[in-house]
Parts: structure tokens; C-alpha cells; sequence
């Protein structure tokens, strides 16, 4: 928590630039480098927050942050140096099992794997062993980095199902999957899954619940010394679209994680190992998704990488009229290039060939 209990200061960088122009700004001193990136900022949004109430924001040019942050009180300083740090230190390589380590040089992609029944992008055209096996195959085949596999539905709406059935459901999914390089994620918010799950193959956890469901998780991921993606989400899934509500979706969700992020810290749970996602569509409206859509960057200032996730979701149905999980792909991949745009690491989507064309022409554009 920066700031007194009451009192609070977050970072946003803004002015994003790439390429030539990037190097030229921060050798010139007028912009610094985003967690180690190819991207550079050229100016911070600063916001004061007293309790639950945004008190007021400044944006500051980079050259001119010296000058600004002398007329504060030390206090403010050094909260904002802080914040400072933990957006420009580079993102240290994600180490994986089996010696596979996932670096930041350019965004990678998460395929996503539903082996479910009632899953709401492919109506579970994979809930089965060998059809979900054949389709990591092809994900990785059209370019996806991580494979990321879940036995149970987090849709609006979805009710839990057991712990056994989501077992029967992974596991032999991912023990199928014993030949692949590429690392597989567990999305799950059990701890007995993720356990057998890491044993059967998987190296990294993807909770929604951002270990929070169960309370074995934690100490779990702590011992397995495994990299972890901490989602936030409000309420569970069968509840999260009743009516979400937020003092500012933006600085809340934030605050959420950085509380989390801090839990695992003193769990034992190296830094290096954490990975945030701020859960687009979980408890969130239409226009709370689109404000943290476009304040993604303010998360930089937890200092660990960004995972979005906003394939085929159903509030960009709600944007353009498309009523079919299926018909939403060019608004995913705006909504990935917009990602990209404000420095994300991790872009977890379910058609891996059309987002690894926009990432490969993004990242030539920027060159």
C-alpha cells in the first residue's frame, strides 16, 4: 500500500512510443523504457486517492517529473519514485518446468483450451480427451506460446462442478499433451487440480479467483515454486453479472491486485513468478471493461506482467451487436492490438492464427 492508509498515489505511464522515435526520446531524457519493453513513455498520469474517492490527477512530460515530484511532500516522492521503479525495471524471463523459460520480447499468446461441456465460445466442441488434445496441437501449430487448459466453466452464470469431474476432465488432457514444448497453464481455482495438474504435466496456475477459492492454494503455490496468474474478478461465476458495482473500477481493481500480489510476496511466492490479469468481464459491466481497457497501463506500477483476456467476450458483443461468441473476432483483436498498444505481456485468446498475424504485424510496425 503506498501512502497512508487513507491516502494513496498510483503511476499510469502514458504516450506510448516504439521504434526509432522511442530510442531518440529516452536518450534525450524525455521518455523512459516500460518494464524493460519495447515500448517507451513519454509522460505519467499521477492520481491522489483518499479513501474510495479519486481526489485529483496531473499529467507530467517525463522531463519535466524531476521538477514536479520537488514540490511535493517527501512522502509523495518517494511513493511515486517507488511506482516509478516497479514500471520501467525490466520483466525477468518466466521460468517454466522442465528448463523452459518465457521471455518478453514480443507478446505472447495463451490458447485456450475449454475441456467442457457448456463452454460459451465453443459449446463444447472440445470437452473430450482426444478433440481437446488434437486442438492444442493446432493452437500451437498457428503460433501459441502457452497452452492453457480448464475443466471448469467461468462464464457469466456457469455453476461449479466437482472436483473429481474436473479432474477426469484435465488430466488426461494434459498428460495427452506429455509431448508438446510449449508450457501449459491449469485454469482452475482448486487446489487438488492444480496439484494433479502439475504433477501430470502442467507448469504454470491460472486462478480467476487469484488463489483466493481455496484456501489450500496459496501454501500450494508457494511449494510448487511455479509461475501463477492472479485474475481479478468480483463474486464467483454464477453471481459476478448480477449487478457489479465499483467505487472506481479502475483504482479498485488495482488495489485488489496489489493486495494479492503482496499476499503471495509474503507467502514466499517470488515476485518473479507472479503474473496479473484484471479479469475483463468478471464482475464487470460494459463500461467498467471498457475503462480498464483503456487505463491497462496503470498496472505496470504493480511491477510484474500483464495477462489480458478478452477473446470473443460477451461485452464486446454488447459494442457491436454480435449476439454469437464466434462472430467477435475482429473486435478481439482490436481489443488484443489495443493491449499490445499499452505494453501487455500475455494475450490469452482462442484463435491463435488471426492473433499471431495482428502480434507479428504489430510488432514489424514498431520496428
Amino acid at each position: 500500500m503506498h501512502g497512508s492508509v487513507d491516502h494513496k498515489i498510483y503511476l499510469q505511464p502514458l504516450g506510448f512510443l516504439r521504434g526509432c522515435s522511442a530510442f531518440q526520446a529516452v536518450k534525450e531524457g524525455h521518455a523512459r523504457w516500460l518494464a524493460g519493453g519495447a515500448l517507451a513513455f513519454a509522460m505519467v498520469k499521477i492520481i491522489f486517492r483518499q479513501a474510495a474517492v479519486r481526489q485529483g490527477e496531473v499529467v507530467v512530460p517525463i522531463f519535466r517529473l524531476a521538477d514536479y515530484l520537488s514540490d511535493l511532500a517527501s512522502a509523495q516522492q518517494d511513493d511515486i519514485s517507488r511506482l516509478l521503479e516497479q514500471v520501467t525495471t525490466p520483466r525477468p524471463a518466466l521460468a517454466c518446468s522442465g528448463g523452459t523459460t518465457l521471455d518478453w520480447q514480443k507478446p505472447l499468446l495463451q490458447g485456450i483450451v475449454n475441456v467442457t461441456p457448456d463452454s460459451f465460445s465453443d459449446g463444447g466442441r472440445y470437452g473430450q480427451r482426444d478433440p481437446a488434445i488434437r486442438h492444442a496441437h493446432g493452437l500451437i501449430q498457428a503460433g501459441a506460446e502457452i497452452i492453457d487448459i480448464g475443466g471448469e466453466s467461468t462464464r457469466p452464470g456457469a455453476q461449479k462442478v466437482s472436483i473429481q469431474e474436473e479432474l477426469d476432465r484435465v488430466i488426461p488432457v494434459i498428460e495427452g499433451l506429455s509431448d508438446i514444448s510449449a508450457p501449459i497453464s491449469i485454469d482452475s481455482r482448486n487446489a487438488e487440480v492444480m496439484a494433479s495438474a502439475l504433477k501430470a504435466g502442467a507448469s504454470i496456475i491460472n486462478d480467476v479467483s487469484a488463489l483466493t477459492h481455496d484456501e489450500a492454494a496459496l501454501e500450494l503455490v508457494a511449494e510448487a515454486d511455479c509461475p501463477v496468474i492472479l485474475m481479478h474478478a468480483q463474486n464467483s461465476p454464477d453471481t459476478m453479472q448480477q449487478d457489479p458495482r465499483y467505487d472506481d473500477v479502475v483504482l479498485d481493481v488495482y488495489d485488489y491486485l496489489e493486495k494479492r500480489v503482496a499476499v503471495c510476496l509474503a507467502a514466499g511466492i517470488e515476485r518473479d513468478r507472479l503474473v496479473i490479469d484484471p479479469g475483463i468481464g468478471f464482475g464487470k459491466t460494459v463500461g467498467h471493461n471498457i475503462s480498464l481497457m483503456n487505463n491497462l497501463s496503470l498496472l505496470h506500477g504493480l511491477g510484474v506482467p500483464i495477462l489480458l483476456g478478452v477473446s470473443r467476450k460477451s461485452f464486446i458483443g454488447h459494442i457491436v451487436s454480435e449476439e454469437k461468441p464466434g462472430d467477435r473476432l475482429a473486435g478481439s483483436l482490436a481489443f488484443g492490438q489495443a493491449g499490445y498498444d499499452q505494453g501487455i505481456q500475455i494475450l490469452r485468446v482462442h484463435d491463435v492464427h488471426a492473433s499471431r498475424q495482428v502480434r507479428d504485424i504489430w510488432q514489424t510496425l514498431g520496428n
